[in-house]
């Protein structure tokens, strides 16, 4: 759980819900048709971009910018570097019943196990970290889609609400509601976009980094390992993935 996202996105809402409370009454900044401008026009034009299946399946990728389990570097590559000590004495067979939680790393294990070239080993599990990553960007290409959308749904909006109220200018009771659609559906697009969509594409764009900087790391180490460096040597290769802080820091403990 990375109470970062929750927090932010709480936070952010709260804010404004706290300056519209302050500075006003609160029912005035809700308007029906104004939400289902913004609401309903984002989702369906964002629809239209994507098929459905992908369209739904972003909001299950959603929940790794809240729910996400990221391995720190440092602990796979000492992982690693245990897995190198035991191929060098044991043999690269040995590392069959080797276990791990990482299922990428277990599925890279197993390919080394089974005495696959590292040609293969590579492409494979490349591949895999390839389609991987596309597959989320997709969830992030939607929110990204969400959060170009609603604030021009949000200027459609003001548009119609201008039309409503230059088109009744003689009946003054008519021109606060047209107005208040003019202006509210403008604030809805903007919340939608910058306080959830943006915040939350980019979240699942870090998600992403750090998967690939994470498989790519393992995807090195057993290709090292096939190759039958020396462990430390491993090590030390492997610590180029890591910042100089974090890879001083591992330099003093050792």
């Amino acid at each position: 759980m990375d109470p970062a996202t929750l927090i932010g996105l709480i936070g952010a809402l709260g804010v404004i819900m706290a300056a519209v409370s302050i500075g006003g009454t609160p029912a005035t900044f809700i308007n029906v048709p104004s939400m289902l401008i913004v609401m309903g026009g984002t989702l369906m034009a964002t629809l239209i971009k994507f098929r459905l299946g992908e369209f739904l399946g972003a909001f299950k990728v959603a929940r790794r910018a809240f729910r996400y389990k990221s391995e720190e570097p440092r602990a796979l590559i000492d992982q690693t570097v245990e897995l190198a000590q035991v191929a060098r004495k044991e043999g690269l067979l040995a590392l069959e019943s080797y276990e791990v939680e990482n299922p990428f790393l277990q599925q890279g294990i197993q390919l080394v196990a089974d005495g696959h070239e590292p040609e293969l080993v590579k492409k494979v599990l490349g591949q895999e970290i390839d389609m991987t990553i596309e597959r989320n960007e997709r969830g992030e290409n939607v929110f990204r889609a969400i959060g170009d959308v609603a604030p021009a749904m949000g200027m459609i909006g003001t548009l119609i609400g201008l039309v409503e109220m230059l088109s009744n200018m003689e009946d003054p009771k008519k021109i606060g509601p047209a107005m208040a659609i003019a202006l509210l559906t403008t604030l809805y697009g903007a919340i939608i976009a910058n306080a959830i969509a943006l915040p939350i594409a980019d979240k699942l764009a870090n998600r992403n980094a750090e998967e690939r900087l994470n498989r790519t790391l393992i995807l090195e180490g057993l290709l090292a390992i096939q190759e039958g460096l020396n462990p430390r040597v491993i090590g030390e290769l492997l610590k180029t993935y890591l910042p100089s802080k974090e890879r001083q820091e591992m330099e003093e403990a050792a």
